[in-house]
């Protein structure tokens, strides 16, 4: 196989973790907290109030292990296994409001993961392609997301590199781990007028990027905030 997306990648973003337990209350609080201070940087001033209902629906508990269920609430990335995190609640909410969803929007994600990035994507659009190249974490991801009821998620096992062809063209596609570049396969998936949402850059210089395909199919890009995310690695 080709290369391949290390998934759910961490953002360490220029604002410190909370420390201790929290509630999905005081999650909600955080990310708004966070957006305030990162707004200079993102000009996003408020998260779109679907999305934050979306997370105040999902169940994060449910994405963590056993062990971090007492801590699943707070705004801080955690671990999931494999050598994977589920991401900051804050970044979570950031990137979906930035793909711009609406209720008609077919959404591609990168990383899997636990399923977490799915299901509040599941709140908001109406399908969910979910990409993830680690076997166990695919098959996990999909029995928990059957189980709780997010019947427009479809998850599939392998490398997000190369995106979906088959179920292409996309409204939004998100991508959780940065690389120099804009995977050329995922802008030739993304519909005209559709949004990419991605870190790009290197071990020492990272921002989060949007990527707006315009109707005529010109590409623009702008930063948006400094991030840390796992590197995504592989021959490309």
């Amino acid at each position: 196989m080709g290369g391949r997306f290390v998934t759910l990648a961490v953002a360490l973003l220029l604002v410190g973790p909370t420390a201790g337990a929290a509630t999905m209350q005081q999650m909600l609080e955080a990310i708004r907290d966070d957006t305030r201070r990162t707004a200079g940087y993102t000009r996003v001033s408020h998260i779109n109030p679907a999305v934050l209902k979306a997370m105040a629906t999902v169940p994060r508990e449910e994405f963590v292990p056993d062990g971090a269920r007492a801590v699943a609430y707070v705004n801080r990335p955690l671990p999931i296994g494999h050598g994977q995190t589920i991401s900051q609640p804050f970044i979570v909410a950031l990137m979906t409001h930035l793909l711009e969803p609406t209720a008609e929007s077919r959404v591609l994600e990168i990383g899997t993961g636990s399923g977490y990035q799915a299901a509040v994507l599941a709140r908001v659009v109406d399908t969910v392609h979910t990409i993830e190249i680690i076997p166990e974490l695919a098959e996990d991801a999909t029995t928990r997301l059957e189980r709780l009821g997010y019947d427009n998620v479809e998850v599939k096992v392998g490398d997000g590199w190369y995106g979906w062809p088959e179920a292409a063209p996309f409204d939004a596609i998100m991508v959780t781990a940065v690389g120099e570049d804009v995977p050329e396969k995922l802008v030739q998936q993304l519909r005209a007028g559709g949004r990419l949402v991605l870190p790009i850059g290197n071990d020492f210089d990272q921002n989060l990027a949007v990527v707006e395909k315009a109707e005529d199919g010109e590409i623009t890009m702008r930063h948006v905030l400094p991030v840390r995310f796992v590197p995504l690695t592989g021959d490309h």
